[in-house]
């Protein structure tokens, strides 16, 4: 369960913290124990004595990137942080969503938090009173390579700390300097290294790939409550989903799938099934796809987790044993690995069930429901078209969907004077994942209406008496008919489609173990 609270000292944290944040679920506050005050404040003591020593330090007492060549001079030392994030506000795009830029903010201040970044307590706490009020960065989306890190995006965050550029703030975009006089919030003047330490990191992929991965994982589930529904409607073989079949292929993600539906079209010890012997691939295979998916989203926790927890800029600020520790950290590799696949199997979701959708409105395929899965009957059936549109919706973002599945990181650019010659492009990774995650979301709504309506139609036809359905599968239909009516004359369906990726991507239907 997730606590009412949430302390930032450099505990680990999980996904599920950083969603319970971006849909404000859950409070924030800084640790204030003698521990973490010390670790934070020996960081900030040890640049202060280096550059008393006039040390060398990357992006303190140097220019940025290519320019680590550049002495600064001592006069000059405090202004640079200023200009890094004010070169770097040329971020161009759509804005990111309120819920991903709270995200944004609350990843990196767990970064900052481990306590190796060289920054103030001061900041972490400006970093914190954001969230708390919920005074937004307006940040665009498009403008980063990955490494070094989400340097354009993340200016933004910057330069906000320091009362610049816009918010957004109770529903307004409007100057930061407006809201921080009107909440008497000092603007902060950036220290050494505080500029770097703010930008150079992964906190906008890794933050989009904590929201994908809550998302992609109730699409599995939904994606199998759904296929047990077509089941049904088509008439289908429940048998290919049994316990049995699925010992002899052990994946385990994949034969949870096949139980969960397995469980769904039983009644008892009686499954449900048709004469048939085999089913089309997007019935009888559907574990195996959705199962992917299942399978490898443990493996997605662990790497975007990791990331989470992580420190991830550069240099790193050991206060504790007093070294500067050059290196890459902000480099996010495994983030773009983490998107690039997930991307892949979610949108696999969108290719079964758009193909589940084509055999559920044809005739030729449905065995015995109405062309397009419509409720019109008498004089009105040759004019009603029924789901006929909605099809051919699906399949156009199904299609998009898999456009997006190219994998963004082998897509690597040189840039910034060949210093960064090798970058990981994982925000982009993120961002497509995040649109193929949206337009799966529309698939699973379409299909969701049409196999709610294809069961009802059955029950109708007296195919099935609704006594013999699961109780898990009469209480999503139930829950869907609460909002959609009976499609028996043709109407506009937007709004029940838009209504329903909105449920969808809110998690409106506890489904299984939820």
């Amino acid at each position: 369960m997730t606590p009412s609270t949430l302390t930032f000292d450099g505990t680990p944290l999980s996904i599920e913290h950083i969603q319970a944040i971006s849909q404000q679920d859950i409070d924030v506050v800084l640790g204030d124990s003698p521990e973490f005050i010390s670790k934070i404040d020996k960081g900030c003591a040890f640049l202060d004595t280096l550059l008393e020593e006039e040390g060398r330090i990357y992006g303190v007492t140097t220019g940025y990137g290519d320019s680590c060549t550049r002495a600064v001079p001592a006069e000059l030392v405090e202004q640079l942080p200023q200009h890094l994030y004010t070169f770097h506000g040329c971020g161009l795009g759509d804005i990111f969503s309120e819920a991903e830029t709270r995200a944004i903010l609350a990843v990196r201040l767990n970064s900052l938090a481990q306590g190796v970044s060289g920054v103030r307590m001061e900041l972490l706490q400006q970093l914190v009173i954001l969230i708390q009020e919920d005074i937004l960065p307006i940040i665009p989306q498009e403008g980063s390579v990955g490494a070094s890190g989400d340097l354009t995006p993340l200016s933004y965050i910057a330069a906000v700390l320091c009362g610049e550029r816009e918010v957004m703030y109770q529903g307004q975009r409007q100057p930061t300097a407006t809201v921080f006089s009107k909440l008497g919030i000092e603007p902060l003047t950036l220290r050494p290294k505080e500029g770097l330490a703010i930008m150079n990191g992964t906190a906008v992929m890794t933050a989009l790939a904590c929201l994908a991965f809550t998302r992609s994982q109730y699409l599995a589930k939904l994606s199998a409550r759904i296929t047990s529904l077509a089941s049904i409607a088509t008439d289908g073989n429940a048998y290919h989903f049994d316990a049995r079949l699925f010992a002899v292929k052990p994946h385990p993600g994949q034969n949870q799938i096949a139980a969960w539906i397995h469980d769904d079209l039983n009644v008892g010890d009686a499954p449900r099934h048709s004469s048939r012997l085999q089913d089309r691939y997007s019935l009888r295979c559907a574990p195996h796809v959705i199962g992917v998916l299942q399978d490898t989203l443990p493996m997605f926790r662990q790497l975007i987790e990791n990331e989470l927890n992580s420190a991830n800029d550069n240099p790193i600020i050991d206060g504790e044993s007093e070294q500067v520790l050059h290196g890459g950290h902000f480099y996010g590799g495994h983030i773009a690995f983490a998107m690039d696949s997930m991307k892949n199997t979610v949108a696999n979701l969108a290719d079964l069930l758009d193909r589940q959708l084509a055999q559920l409105v044809d005739p030729k395929f449905n065995h015995g429901l109405p062309a397009n899965l419509s409720g019109a009957e008498g004089d009105t059936l040759a004019i009603n078209h029924g789901f006929k549109a909605v099809q051919i919706g699906a399949s156009a973002w199904t299609a998009e969907a898999l456009k997006h599945t190219m994998p963004a990181s082998v897509f690597s650019r040189s840039t910034e004077c060949h210093n960064q010659d090798k970058v990981s492009m994982g925000t982009i990774a993120a961002r497509d994942c995040m649109r193929v995650l949206q337009l799966t979301e529309q698939v699973a709504a379409a299909m969701l209406l049409a196999a709610t309506q294809g069961v009802h139609l059955r029950i109708r036809q007296n195919d099935i008496d609704s006594a013999e359905l699961s109780s898990a599968v009469v209480t999503t239909m139930n829950q869907v008919s609460e909002y959609f009516e009976f499609l028996e004359q043709d109407r506009a369906l937007e709004f029940d489609l838009r209504d329903t990726v909105a449920k969808i991507q809110h998690q409106h239907w506890s489904l299984y173990d939820q």
